[in-house]
């Protein structure tokens, strides 16, 4: 299954659950409470379900689970793969000659024939089969580290670029906020007429919608801008040890 088919049913299934939690718990109990509070002639209680009833909050809390969903996979596939550092891919199929020389097509007939198929798309063994291509045609060692440091760059620009979604929901989850805030305060605004008769239930509703939006929204950018901040720390650091690994198996045995 393609990684758009995964995001795609992951956004799916955050629409389903949140909006399934909305219309069995949420709104109706904050339905009621405001219902007791008009009977009372009170204003809206401060309770957790009247702050989240809105529909800006549903959509925030639908794009929370699916950036989270973004993240902690991308956060999975490096973890999972952290173990390939600790292995030396090269060692078994090094020629045993009397000067040890490396024979690169044998190492890549290796890579492809002892690892399963999604370990041979891991970042690090993407990044060894495209060296060893091309030091085997050059034979050059220049040229060899050359492509492991374009190979390294290559990685974060790609990085960078499946990101791009992530960051766009960190930014659009504030903006839904800041939708629900003028919509709360142009209601409010429409009744100021009824507020200057002295019923003000209706205008502290709406500002309630207002700042109840903009609160939950900024809680969940802050929350989403957490985990994406440690995939980043993941991200750069599997760089990091690419480049390692290259330099004390590869590079160095070739010197």
């Amino acid at each position: 299954m393609s990684e758009i088919v995964k995001n795609f049913i992951a956004l799916i299934i955050s629409i389903v659950l949140v909006h399934l939690v909305y219309i069995g718990y949420v709104r109706p109990q904050a339905d009621i409470l405001l219902e007791a509070a008009r009977l009372s002639g009170l204003s809206a209680p401060r309770n957790l379900v009247i702050v989240l009833k809105d529909y800006e909050q549903e959509i925030c809390f639908i794009l929370m689970l699916w950036g989270s969903f973004l993240i902690l996979s991308k956060c999975v596939m490096i973890l999972r793969n952290n173990y390939l550092f600790t292995v030396d891919l090269i060692e078994e199929t090094i020629e045993k000659t009397g000067d040890q020389k490396i024979v690169p097509e044998e190492i890549i007939a290796k890579l492809d024939t002892a690892l399963s198929a999604d370990r041979n798309l891991a970042p690090l063994v993407q990044t060894l089969r495209a060296a060893l291509w091309r030091y085997a045609g050059t034979g050059n060692v220049q040229n060899l580290s050359d492509a492991v440091e374009s190979r390294v760059e290559a990685l974060a620009l790609r990085q960078d670029a499946e990101n791009s979604m992530i960051r766009y929901l960190i930014w659009a989850i504030p903006s839904i906020g800041f939708i629900g805030t003028v919509r709360g305060i142009g209601g409010a605004l429409s009744l100021a007429d009824k507020a200057l008769a002295g019923d003000i239930a209706g205008m502290t509703n709406s500002l309630g919608v207002a700042f109840n939006s903009t609160l939950v929204a900024l809680l969940i950018s802050l929350f989403l801008m957490f985990i994406f901040h440690q995939l980043q720390r993941l991200q750069d650091g599997q760089l990091v040890d690419i480049q390692a690994y290259c330099d004390q198996y590869l590079i160095a045995r070739i010197k």
